[in-house]
């Protein structure tokens, strides 16, 4: 995997770029759920991107754009999209390293400061209806 860049929403501000890791989510109160790359690709099929997979379906119990979901509501405990999340999402690469919590949560430890982390953050709302496009801001 090559190196990629992130664009602001308006596209006109480069915001950082993230060396050639992958980025994972974990979840759950063990954070032993896999909840997809966060990334990878559309086509990967681990891939929050990818609409067709478990990970980037909006309908799928293991996909953070499921708002009625344990990882996607913005009630739940476990869903980065809460903002009294007390198990929120762990980002790891490949190698089990961490990167802290994807979470909206502002009291939560380790939160992430990946401005991948920050821009899903910020933005989630915008994603959910619109992940094709916002793949398409985000990383090419």
């Amino acid at each position: 995997m090559g190196v990629k860049k992130f664009l602001v929403f308006s596209g006109l501000l480069t915001i950082g770029i993230l060396q050639a890791q992958t980025l994972h989510l974990y979840g759950g109160a063990d954070q032993n759920q896999y909840l997809g790359c966060i990334n990878c690709d559309t086509f990967d099929k681990n891939s929050v991107w990818n609409k067709f997979s478990d990970y980037g379906n909006a309908f799928s119990s293991k996909s953070i754009w499921n708002t009625n979901g344990n990882y996607g509501s913005t009630y739940s405990t476990y869903s980065p999209w809460s903002a009294y999340a007390s198990y929120p999402p762990a980002i790891l690469d490949e190698n089990g390293n961490f990167f802290g919590y994807l979470t909206l949560n502002p009291y939560k430890s380790e939160r992430s400061e990946l401005e991948l982390a920050l821009i899903l953050c910020k933005h989630h709302d915008d994603i959910k209806t619109d992940i094709d496009g916002w793949y398409e801001k985000l990383f090419r």
